[in-house]
């Protein structure tokens, strides 16, 4: 092990980059409640403000991935819808079966520059979380409860508010509404079998309800759904725990361009038409599996300095005024000051083994886990 991934690896490290994300997240949430006058002057201007705002911390999180730790991506896409990507709003369906694809799917935005302005579905408890709940709300960000006929209403009224948003946005779709388990997977392949459907090795059955929901309003807005199928060259199962250490990881992203007058327009030509998208993007797992590749020309989109610009900055930014607090404390040499130094810390612990913890696939959501039929429509 090198001094530089040895480095990486410190704990003490990790507590410093938490502690920046933490401290850098609040300054500028309370920069977005700042804007809140503004979207009764000028609406545009306070999203587009917003935009950039949340690119502050988004970035830092994708900066984490490709600076810190390395990885790299490999997208599969044809040329010609390469040329279109970050220039139209767009659907992007991915699968859900990895502790970063989150990151990855963040990473596919800013390499075409629309991580500021991407959106996605999210649990509605997450908009009270600070730093990123927080960011999310201004963002304009679509929540749901889980709760159909509630979240019916409430999702289609939050799509139709993108009408006329300012800038190109992706919205990040996990149709599978939680992550890939093998108790999850047998449990939904039992659900497939009672409803007749073509049975899946790599992927959960879509939630299709949501998935319609989603197209029916954004259409005449977004153009195209992207499906994105993600997997790790050498069988790899990347974590958070994994980047925060500096471990380097290569992720093959497929993509394909579907333009949006495909989808049929009912609900349940909709439904079939998800159902269908899934049992291929199964196959094209299934070909990565033996293969080692997903089919399709290869390209590697150019990984831009603005996420490191960013990150660095607030690195500068926070550090010095934590070098000073901390000097003082223990140059004063008080019990209490010390005590104050250690439950600073000891804070910081938590908080980062929380943000690790919540992406850990066998602590995640227990949505789709129960031992019973599930409605997957």
């Amino acid at each position: 092990m090198g001094v530089l991934q040895l480095l990486k690896s410190q704990f003490l490290c990790h507590l410093l980059m938490f502690y920046v994300f933490l401290a850098s997240g609040i300054i500028i949430n309370l920069l977005q409640i700042c804007t809140l006058p503004l979207w009764l002057v000028s609406k545009q201007l306070a999203r587009r403000i917003n935009i950039r705002l949340s690119y502050c911390i988004s970035s830092q999180l994708v900066a984490l991935l490709e600076w810190w730790s390395g990885t790299q991506c490999t997208l599969y896409t044809d040329p010609e819808s390469y040329s279109l990507y970050g220039k139209e709003n767009a659907i992007v369906v991915l699968n859900h079966s990895f502790e970063i694809d989150f990151l990855c799917g963040w990473t596919f935005c800013e390499r075409f520059g629309v991580l500021g302005s991407s959106k996605v579905l999210a649990k509605k408890k997450l908009a009270y979380v600070p730093v990123i709940g927080w960011m999310w709300y201004f963002m304009e960000i679509v929540f749901c409860k889980r709760k159909w006929e509630e979240d019916r209403r409430t999702v289609a009224q939050s799509l139709q508010n993108l009408r006329d948003y300012p800038e190109n946005f992706w919205f990040l779709l996990f149709c599978e509404g939680t992550r890939f388990t093998p108790k999850k997977h047998q449990i939904s392949m039992q659900v497939a079998e009672s409803k007749g459907l073509v049975k899946l090795k790599h992927h959960l059955l879509p939630r299709t309800k949501g998935f319609w929901v989603t197209v029916q309003n954004l259409r005449g807005n977004a153009v195209a759904v992207y499906d994105s199928t993600l997997n790790f060259r050498n069988n790899e199962k990347p974590s958070l725990l994994g980047i925060l250490n500096g471990k380097k990881y290569h992720a093959d992203l497929y993509v394909r361009r579907i333009p949006l007058e495909q989808i049929p327009e009912d609900e349940a030509g909709c439904a079939a038409w998800l159902h269908k998208l899934y049992q291929e993007k199964d196959s094209f797992q299934e070909h990565y599996t033996q293969t080692g590749r997903f089919p399709g020309p290869v390209t590697s989109p150019p990984c831009g300095p603005w996420t490191l610009i960013n990150w660095l900055f607030w690195f500068c930014l926070l550090l010095y005024p934590l070098g000073l607090l901390l000097a003082q404390l223990i140059s004063s040499g008080t019990i209490f000051t010390l005590l104050a130094a250690v439950a600073l810390c000891s804070a910081a612990s938590l908080g980062v083994r929380w943000m690790i913890g919540q992406t850990e696939i066998n602590k995640g959501s227990s949505y789709g886990n129960k031992e019973v039929p599930l409605n997957n429509n």
